[in-house]
């Protein structure tokens, strides 16, 4: 079976396949333990402070194990979908550049496929051995393909969804006391925010501190919308 063709940034030049190890890169998967994260939210910030009914909350918290596991599934559906459409696009890039009427229409072709950034870096002589490199490839499939690192990323998708959950939860199936299972689950998700926030500022090149805490009130806010909306 053919595999989906790579764009030209990820066969020309030559890269080490170190970076391939990683079927996720370090925001998607931010994103996903944050959705996770807002997602129990909306479930446990519910819950009443005096809240002393143990079969409410237990009901409260399978019902918020529940919608992430739905949402995990239905992330990794959309995963899966936007795979697809990077294989079909590198797919319709590889025609376009082998039909293209003269050279320069290729090399605007190709440049067009990477970021502006690294698009300005490259010389006439770089994108015409990215254009040699593509006439050389094997012919590419008819249709986009999905391919076995697809399917772990998808899993991987759906388990970062899932297991943000349990952090939060946990207080509640190990505490007696709902009063203090709240306050400790409040913490524990105030320390996740933070940490996705720090993550993401390190991630993007801004001050991670000050990314961490606008993530907390942003996060809160997410959660106090979603729950004003019924959800």
């Amino acid at each position: 079976m053919s595999e989906p063709v790579p764009s030209a940034i990820d066969r020309v030049p030559k890269v080490s396949d170190e970076s391939s190890i990683r079927v996720l890169d370090p925001i998607e998967r931010i994103s996903e333990v944050l959705f996770g994260l807002i997602m129990v939210l909306t479930v446990t910030g519910s819950l009443s402070v005096a809240s002393e009914d143990r079969p409410s909350i237990r009901t409260l918290l399978i019902g918020a194990l529940g919608c992430n596991i739905a949402w995990g599934i239905i992330d990794a559906g959309m995963y899966l979908m936007a795979r697809l459409n990077d294989s079909g696009q590198n797919i319709r890039m590889v025609r376009a550049v082998r039909e293209a009427a003269n050279r320069d229409a290729a090399y605007r072709l190709i440049a067009g496929a990477l970021s502006p950034l690294l698009a300005s870096t490259l010389t006439p002589e770089q994108l015409e051995l990215m254009r040699q490199k593509l006439g050389q490839m094997p012919d590419p499939p008819s249709n986009p393909l999905l391919t076995g690192r697809d399917g772990i990323g998808a899993v991987a998708v759906f388990l970062l969804v899932f297991l943000s959950t349990f952090p939060v939860v946990v207080p509640f199936i190990f505490l007696g006391d709902a009063r203090l299972a709240l306050r400790v689950s409040n913490i524990i998700a105030v320390a996740m925010l933070f940490l996705c926030g720090y993550a993401f500022g390190s991630s993007a090149g801004l001050r991670p501190w000050v990314t961490g805490l606008s993530m907390v009130f942003v996060g809160a806010a997410l959660v106090g919308v979603a729950a004003a909306l019924g959800g």
